[in-house]
């Protein structure tokens, strides 16, 4: 079944030709169910790839579901143009008053500052307060999900001695949990980041666990099955040249990048990687839409409050 969005949306297009099955609003209505409602928090600066991304993994699951794009109104976006933001975009301001299934907080490129000097810092953390009872499940990607640990749980964010850039193995530690059916013992995952977790913090938080994990990244999967919400310190979103782009712009920057880490074939940038995360990938958003989000969220909305309140 479809992703709902607005049929103008310009990655329809780039979902299309990989057949993935994309309805617009116009033929959405004339089906007599009720969709599951996700709202996108969009803070990567390429928005237009983030939307093809997720929208690719959104799509790939039995239910019908609308697709809202979030962007934050106290920040200028440089590389997203105004009018692709005003038409296919809503701000806080404008859903604040309504209610969804699934949140999805993106990563951010603001991970070396701290986080009280993002200038969209307060709006996200309206955002982090009002999803309490106004969203039934939370996903957290990278920057996302190191913000959301830091104002919801007083997780400090650790510098790394080095970016770490690369594929990396994890570790399924619970794999009873519905988010991992179907997985292996070991996945792989993109990770591309400055910052990790204080991983002591997590040991001694009783509201949080660690269901996956990486010899070299650390924690990459963190479930708070309370607020139903997950931290993902990966990019399973990722396209196969995504990392590739990182490594060129940053190279062209001159900041001399590390070589992303089992990505390249015998590390040769020259090369077309391979990729081998997109199973999971699609695996764990299926999973998450089909057992954390649909099996359990409310029919009525709007009854999040209450839900919440009795937790």
């Amino acid at each position: 079944m479809p992703v709902n969005v607005n049929k103008e949306l310009p990655a329809i297009q780039a979902l299309e030709r990989e057949n993935i099955f994309v309805m617009d609003k116009s033929r959405a209505m004339t089906q007599d169910i009720r969709p599951l409602e996700i709202l996108v928090v969009n803070l990567m600066p390429k928005k237009s790839e983030t939307e093809v991304q997720l929208l690719r993994l959104l799509g790939n699951t039995p239910l019908q579901i609308n697709v809202y794009f979030l962007h934050m109104g106290t920040h200028q976006a440089k590389n997203t143009k105004k009018e692709h933001l005003t038409k296919f975009y809503h701000t806080f301001a404008e859903v604040k008053d309504h209610y969804f299934d699934g949140l999805i907080v993106t990563g951010a490129p603001v991970e070396k500052m701290p986080f009280e000097e993002v200038d969209y810092w307060e709006e996200l953390t309206e955002i982090f307060d009002w999803k309490k009872t106004h969203v039934f499940s939370t996903l957290n990607i990278c920057w996302g999900a190191q913000a959301a640990l830091y104002y919801d749980h007083g997780i400090d964010k650790v510098r790394l001695p080095e970016k770490l850039t690369g594929i990396f193995q994890q570790t399924v530690l619970r794999p009873l949990e519905p988010l991992f059916r179907g997985f292996d013992d070991r996945f792989w995952a993109p990770h591309s980041r400055y910052t990790g977790l204080d991983e002591s913090q997590i040991d001694d938080d009783p509201a949080l666990e660690v269901w996956a994990t990486s010899a070299k990244a650390g924690s990459s999967v963190i479930a708070d099955t309370h607020s139903r919400a997950f931290y993902l310190l990966g990019h399973l979103e990722y396209d196969r040249n995504t990392l590739k782009e990182e490594y060129l712009r940053d190279l062209g920057k001159g900041i001399a990048p590390l070589v992303p880490e089992n990505y390249f074939p015998h590390d040769d940038p020259e090369q077309i990687p391979a990729v081998r995360w997109h199973m999971a990938a699609s695996l764990l958003f299926s999973n998450w839409i089909n057992y954390t989000v649909y099996q359990d969220t409310p029919y009525d909305l709007s009854t999040l409050g209450t839900v919440a309140a009795e937790e």
